[in-house]
């Protein structure tokens, strides 16, 4: 694991000065003014702990990850809607073998061989897949039918797989990271090990942050327990993957240049749509809701795996057709099933979790305001969305249609909201389009091929 911190102003010479400029009738205290002022690191010190924290977020932190596992990405990192992140997509850019996070205490010949077995799986299928992918992409975009088959490959892969990125977050998003790395029900052993690495990072900056780090570090945050059962059983859940309950309101907003440009100022000037919402059980892949996750204005509440765990994997419908792909698909989950199970006895479930594939299936609950919605909606109903993510806000935008939750029909994707707003091109995706002019079509008719 590696962290990098792009080079940054002192973080407590910026907030000592903002705080001092709250009360200073002169003008604006800049942060050199505060390097060695007397009284610094004491009002440093008594704005933390009396919870004025807004003075810390005026310093903004841009690391450089690597080596660190989908899962503390997905548990920690994004887990939460105060960052900025750009990783690489296993998506678009093919995984490579020595890409891999071992448990600090496991037997590595074993998960070598263990992560070995199912990136090869991985190349197969990608091999598999290639003519049926090739048979179903528009013409124009031929060149895009490796990365399509590697995106349904991608689901074999453990979420072991390491990745690489740039996250950037205040100084209390850092502080607050070292705080509840100890908490995390998953991979906690190295979410303490990146929790260690960002309070050595942070006191090597900035000698002045040491006793707010130690605060962090001493402090006895508690991971959320939720009743998912209950909730399932109160819902009458059944074998629904998306069921939308607890609307609020109603979803009634005008259309217009807010939300069609590219910009969204809906954002910016919130109208009655952010007085309604509803929330939504899922069921998704680990994959698909590491993509779903970075909707940060959607959140969520995700259970610790071990507490609803059973073999539940995701299929994608392209490998379901096909006869060779899906008997590799299903012994590759399986043997994944089969290790993390062995091993779970071994090094404890929350360590053994690396073995779990990209395919296995989660429950979650979300929340969602109809503003961030449609924004939400724009993103995910478009043909370029992941498959499985499509899938599921199709089926909430349904939910809600029957519903009759006025406002309900202008949840659409970008680009039949841009041709209700006469805006061109119509669609946005440039040289990406997908070759369907979904504008064209009434909402019951989208139809996904990939």
């Amino acid at each position: 694991m590696q962290v990098e911190f792009l080079s940054v102003e002192k973080p407590s010479n910026v907030a000592v000065s903002a705080a001092r400029t709250c009360y200073f009738p002169n003008g604006i205290v800049e942060p050199e003014k505060s390097e060695q002022w007397a009284r610094k690191d004491d009002l440093l010190k008594g704005i933390f702990k009396g919870g004025h924290h807004t003075t810390l977020q005026h310093t903004n932190i841009t690391m450089l990850l690597s080596g660190v596992s989908r899962h503390l990405i997905w548990r920690m990192l994004h887990g939460h809607p105060y960052y900025n992140s750009e990783q690489v997509s296993q998506r678009y850019a093919r995984m490579k073998i020595e890409n891999f996070v071992y448990p600090e205490s496991a037997d590595k010949s074993e998960w070598e061989t263990f992560y070995a077995a199912r990136f090869e799986e991985y190349g197969r299928l990608i091999d598999i897949l290639y003519p049926d992918v090739e048979a179903v992409v528009p013409k124009f975009r031929r060149k895009d039918t490796g990365k399509k088959a590697q995106e349904m490959a991608r689901y074999v892969l453990p979420v072991g797989m390491s990745a690489y990125l740039y996250h950037t977050v205040n100084i209390i998003t850092l502080l607050r990271y070292i705080a509840v790395a100890k908490t995390m029900p998953e991979v906690r052993d190295e979410a303490i090990a990146f929790a260690d690495l960002i309070a050595k990072r942070l006191i090597d900056l900035d000698a002045s942050l040491e006793p707010l780090v130690r605060h962090a570090q001493e402090s006895s945050p508690e991971f959320p327990s939720f009743d998912m059962t209950g909730l399932k059983d109160k819902l009458d859940v059944g074998t629904q993957k998306v069921k939308v309950h607890d609307v609020v309101g109603d979803a009634r907003f005008e259309v217009n240049n807010n939300y069609a440009d590219v910009l969204r100022y809906s954002q910016m000037l919130p109208d009655s749509g952010a007085l309604g919402g509803f929330s939504t059980y899922i069921r998704l892949s680990l994959a698909a809701d590491a993509q779903n996750q970075r909707h940060r204005r959607s959140p969520a509440v995700r259970p610790a795996l071990e507490d609803g765990y059973k073999r539940s994997a995701y299929v994608p419908p392209i490998i379901a057709k096909n006869e060779e792909a899906l008997a590799l698909y299903n012994a590759s989950i399986t043997a994944s099933y089969d290790f993390f199970e062995a091993q779970k006895e071994k090094l404890g479930f929350g360590e053994a979790v690396y073995a779990l594939s990209n395919a296995h299936e989660i429950e979650l609950v979300e929340r969602n305001d109809f503003t961030s919605f449609h924004h939400k909606a724009q993103m995910r109903l478009c043909y370029n969305a992941q498959e499985e993510i499509f899938d599921t806000v199709y089926e909430q935008v349904r939910q809600l249609r029957e519903m009759e939750v006025a406002g309900s029909e202008e949840l659409l994707p970008p680009c039949a909201t841009r041709f209700k707003m006469k805006i061109r091109p119509t669609c946005p995706e440039g040289d990406h389009f997908c070759g369907i002019k979904v504008w064209k079509l009434d909402f019951e008719d989208y139809k996904r091929e990939i």
